[in-house]
């Protein structure tokens, strides 16, 4: 095996890496599960790889080039995505709100490709039984649906019996939240709200 044959070993890996990406990207969240696009590329990748190493369909060296080409993808996509938002935006996408105070939004759940069924089964499958309690629901780069109750709709906790008054509340309850540790502020939401 030569470097020239390797070298080309590499670049269709690259070239496989980006299309498979696109792919998966088009085909939503959802399809994606509880893995983000590059979760389910690299587990997707490997296996092939494995495989074709494994029944001898490809050459130890090739097959090492290939997982050492996607691990190395990997690491820079992922790097990539920590360091700079509009990137992260670009290859793993952003939350998407689908409900918003009680009301599904339909752009977000078009986008998505999501009917008012599936949005009913997983708020079912997070507890919710009525719409209402709801503030709002987003869609997350992984797939999984996050939950965020309006006020009256959440369950009692201590710190609720502990102040009344959520203006001179000083343990930590909501009135204390700074913008930069909510879950439902604009940049927690990839720059939407």
């Amino acid at each position: 095996m030569d470097a020239h044959e390797l070298l080309m070993t590499a670049l269709r890996t690259i070239a496989v890496y980006a299309l498979m990406l696109v792919v998966i990207r088009v085909s939503g969240k959802r399809a994606i599960g509880n893995f983000t696009a590059f979760d389910l590329l690299v587990a997707l990748m490997l296996g092939e790889v494995v495989d074709e190493i494994a029944y001898g369909d490809v050459s130890f060296a090739q097959g090492a080039t290939v997982i050492l080409v996607v691990a190395a993808l990997q690491y820079g996509n992922a790097w990539l995505s920590f360091a700079h938002r509009g990137a992260a935006r670009i290859l793993e996408g952003s939350p998407r709100i689908i409900i918003r105070d009680g009301a599904m939004e339909k752009q977000g759940m078009r986008k998505e490709r999501m009917s008012p069924s599936d949005v009913m089964a997983e708020l079912r499958g997070l507890g919710v039984s009525d719409l209402r309690e709801v503030k709002l629901a987003v869609l997350e780069v992984d797939g999984r649906v996050s939950v965020i109750k309006h006020e009256w709709a959440e369950s009692l906790r201590k710190r609720d019996l502990a102040s009344t008054d959520p203006d001179n509340a000083t343990d930590g309850s909501a009135a204390e939240v700074p913008e930069s540790h909510r879950t439902d502020a604009e940049w927690a939401l990839g720059g939407r709200a």
